[in-house]
């Protein structure tokens, strides 16, 4: 029979074999799989670079060239630009241009026969209206027609 020093040897043996089973087990233990390659798609700059597989005629991912815009400056139709109306108290006076109302210092867009106008209403007298336009002051006088 065995005595039991012999067993404690034999049972610290058997620990530590095993800790080092689990160890290497670790140490060998397979990489991570790589990360799966996304696809890119980049369109084709002329018909030779490629074709769509399934309408082989078409043309939607032949990228066209580009051509820079120029912007136009234009100058407001000043002579649309009318006081139809002025109203409100003498300390708060309000100002109907082009179909739409105004305070002093009111800013929007009017239309014009031009398009588009964007104003700021700068003072508003009795007979008539001052007006930024595009940076320019434009005195406008109340249209009255009779």
């Amino acid at each position: 029979m065995k005595t039991s020093k012999e067993i404690r040897w034999l049972v610290a043996l058997t620990f530590v074999t095993i800790g080092s089973i689990g160890v290497s087990a670790a140490e060998n233990k397979p990489a991570a799989p790589a990360a799966t390659p996304r696809s890119v798609f980049v369109e084709s700059a002329s018909p030779k670079d490629g074709r769509d597989p399934f309408y082989p005629e078409s043309k939607r991912f032949v990228a066209e060239p580009s051509t820079p815009t120029k912007t136009v400056e234009r100058t407001p139709d000043l002579t649309s630009v009318k006081v139809l109306g002025i109203s409100g108290t003498a300390d708060h006076l309000l100002a109907i241009i082009n179909n739409h109302t105004f305070a002093e210092g009111d800013e929007g867009d009017v239309l014009t026969s031009s398009g588009r106008v964007h104003l700021r209403c700068v003072t508003i007298r009795p007979d008539s209206v001052t007006v930024e336009i595009g940076g320019h002051s434009q005195d406008l006088k109340l249209d009255i027609k009779k």
